[in-house]
């Protein structure tokens, strides 16, 4: 793996450290965190006032590109959907559900996190 490579994935899991972190202050459960079943993943699985709540997080460096909620697209959208249904599947769930983005832009001691509430919702197939 490439050096590049791995400050990537040090600062996608820094990004998630911090949205954990966050989400808890606002006294948010985390259920769980990197939740697979197979080739489906979620990122956070948190819950409050009964409301399952999946949490993708985007990180980066900085926004001279693109925004971090762009990396959210339709098809990562119906991933993020698909995962989530095998997730209530799984533990047997009968909560309501909202899709929340969490964006973490910046660098360890010095991130700024924007948290959207109900950033998207599962599209109709």
């Amino acid at each position: 793996m490439s050096k590049k490579m791995a400050e990537h994935n040090n600062l996608g899991k820094e990004g998630e450290e911090v949205a954990v972190t966050y989400l808890l202050k606002k006294e948010y459960v985390i259920r769980h965190r990197n939740w697979r079943k197979g080739h489906l993943e979620l990122d956070i699985v948190a819950a409050k006032n009964n409301t399952l709540i999946i949490v993708e997080v985007k990180t980066r460096r900085n926004t001279d590109f693109c925004a971090p909620e762009d990396a959210v697209t339709v098809s990562k959208i119906k991933r993020i959907v698909k995962a989530a249904d095998a997730y209530i599947k799984l533990f047997q769930l009968d909560n309501p559900v909202r899709f929340d983005i969490i964006t973490v832009v910046g660098q360890a001691g010095d991130f700024k996190i924007e948290h959207m509430k109900e950033a998207f919702y599962p599209p109709l197939f």
